[in-house]
Order: C-alpha cells, then structure tokens, then sequence
C-alpha cells in the first residue's frame, strides 16, 4: 500500500500547466513534467523575444474590463475557431493572439523557479507576498468590484482608487484594474501590480517601470491605506527588493507585518500578460537555500514547515472531495477546506494545521 501510495505521489499532476504552482515543487518532489520539451531557461528567452514584437491591443481590453462592454466578442470568437492551430512546441511558449474574455484568467500567473537564472540578482526583482487570496480588482463607473481567478465578482464596494467611488468617479473616465491579494484577516488588499490606472493601461510596460508607476500613483491618492466609509478595504502596496544575495538574506530575516505565504520573483523586462508564464517564479521561503543555493539566516521564514512534506497529499484529498461533491450534485456535499490545507486560490498554503482561524465571510466567498 506504501508503494501504491509513492507511485501516485509521482504521476499525481493537477495542472496541465508546465511548474504550475498548483502542485509541489518539481525538484524537491523528484517529479519530472512531461508536457514540455523546453526548459524553463529557453522559454523565457523565447518569451522575452516575443513580446518584442507582440502587441495587443490593450486599451480596448482594458476598457471593456471597466465598462464590461463585450459587444463585438462573437464575431472574434469565430475566427478563432476557424484559424490554424500552431505547433504544440510553439504554442508553449507563444503568447496568446486573444486576450481573455471577460474577467476569468486574467491575472499573469507564476511557475516554480525550477531553473536559476544566471542574471538573477541583475535581471530580477523580488515580492514578499502575505497570505490571502488572488483578486482582479477592476474600479469604474464610481465602484470597485473584486473578481476571482475565475472571474466571479465576489464583492463589490466603494473605494478611494481613481474610478472607484461616485464622488471622484470623474464622469466614468477614469478606471483602474489591479492584481491584488486579498488578506481578510487584516481587511487589505496588497497590491501585486498594475494594468492600468486612471484609464492610462500599463500592460505591455516592464515590470521595473510598472512597479516604480505603481508606488508613485499610490503616494497621490490619500486615505487608500486606511479604512474609512469611502474606503471600506485597505489598499496597500507591496514593495520590491533585489534578488542579490545580500538582499534576498535581508529580506528573509525581516519581520513582516503580515504573515508571509511565499516569494514572487519578477523578471525586470517582463510585460504584464495574463496567465501562466516563466517570467514569474514562485518559492516559499524555506526553499530558497535548496533552490538557490544560498546560506540563509536561521530565521521563523526560512525553517520548514510540518505541511511541506503532506502538500500532494492534501492536494488529493481536496481533489477527490470535490469529485465527489460534483458527482453527487450538490455543493453542499463537499468536504470545507480546513485551515493548513491546500487551496488553490491561494498563492500557496494559507495556514499551518492548529493556527488560529479567521474569519472567513469575504475569502469565503472568494473561495467558491
């Protein structure tokens, strides 16, 4: 039974998605993927070549998101279904010729930083991420609206973003989309990054200047960082570091004012594209003396945790639960996630089994 069990633990995959982040780290787990014949190294470099030349048109794309204005999709939707599909080996690494519809898979999404790369304390940029769940936060028309990964719109509220409130809504002209991590506990949302702001979209900018865009627009907009009735969220931004040695040991002995989930390493020349992409590597903190081979201070961040030898295990717990639920048809049926679980609107694993729970009415609903 032992050995039936180690045998799934390998060939287990949740994601078709190459170093999807949705299963345990490839090189720790000894798991080799087999939908790819290019390394993570040669996919950037192709990918980086790419985006060069790729333009899409983003001020259309963010307008629609603002306005929720679809019309003229159908006749898009069928010339895709009439054009040739390109080679498996290209598709991995070409950027896709239409944007998302509407507002599922919208956000740019990591992989595990499988390979190093050579230029990593050049070339990269670092974001300590808290615990919470990923939101695409779209402020327009005098509101602010919270979507899912899946793009269900979870909640929808006032707020001092440019766009999201009636008394600075600016006639509808201005909006402002996001990519958020929502920490209930502490009613934020942490800012990943920008798209757009104030109707100006940022997508096809790199990472660098979209960041530096980001902290400099925040700075002019008071109140965002404090709860108030027009501001019933915090929006506060995360910072960047350098990937240098000194500084990634730096940042792992600092104490953060929230509960640490992982490290997002950004590359700096990387435009902002949704899905799954190479150019963002995702680690937990206690992986980043094996992954990179640093000396890292003994610190709370970098000691391994219980959970991360259980991870696949939960992983198939939660998928079989739900298997179940879906087959019995009713949602009701399903087994609730427990705190220390695997869910896969977090960036990672939320809580260690026996923390203290919080309340769960927003991410709750973020959840399903």
């Amino acid at each position: 039974m032992e050995e039936l069990s180690q045998a799934l633990a390998c060939s287990f995959a949740v994601s078709q998605d190459l170093n999807s982040t949705a299963a345990p780290h490839p090189r720790l787990a000894q798991y080799k993927s087999k939908y790819s014949s290019l390394e993570q190294t040669e996919r950037r470099r192709r990918l980086l070549e790419l985006q060069k030349t790729k333009r899409l048109d983003y001020v259309n794309h963010a307008r629609r998101l603002a306005e929720d204005d679809w019309a003229g999709m159908e006749e898009e939707e069928e010339e895709e279904k009439d054009s040739v599909k390109a080679p498996a080996e290209d598709m991995e690494v070409e950027l896709v010729k239409k944007l998302p519809k509407r507002y599922a898979n919208q956000l740019m999404l990591s992989e595990w930083l499988i390979e190093v790369p050579q230029d990593l304390g050049q070339e990269w940029l670092l974001v300590v991420c808290p615990v919470g769940k990923r939101a695409l936060i779209v402020a327009s028309k005098g509101s602010t609206a919270a979507y899912t990964k899946s793009g269900f719109c979870v909640n929808r509220f006032p707020s001092l973003l440019p766009g999201g409130n009636r008394r600075k809504s600016a006639a509808g002209k201005d909006y402002t989309i996001l990519d958020c991590i929502f920490n209930e506990a502490q009613q934020t949302f942490y800012i990943l990054d920008v798209m757009c702001w104030r109707g100006h979209p940022v997508y096809d900018c790199q990472t660098d200047f979209r960041f530096y865009w980001l902290h400099s627009k925040i700075q002019e907009e008071a109140g965002l960082g404090e709860k108030s009735r027009l501001n019933p969220f915090k929006f506060v931004a995360l910072p960047s570091y350098p990937c240098s040695p000194e500084s990634l040991c730096k940042v792992l002995s600092t104490d953060f004012p929230f509960e640490v989930d992982g490290l997002l390493f950004y590359h700096k020349q990387s435009h902002y594209h949704p899905g799954s992409t190479p150019l963002v590597g995702w680690l937990r903190p206690y992986m980043v003396s094996d992954i990179l081979g640093l000396a890292v201070p003994a610190c709370p961040l970098t000691a391994k945790p219980a959970y991360a030898g259980q991870q696949l295990q939960q992983i198939i717990e939660q998928k079989r639960s739900k298997n179940r639920g879906a087959k019995e048809g009713s949602p009701e049926t399903e087994t609730p996630p427990r705190d220390g679980c695997y869910e896969l609107e977090h960036l990672s694993t939320p809580k260690a089994e026996g923390s203290p729970s919080a309340p769960r009415d927003v991410a709750s609903e973020m959840e399903n």
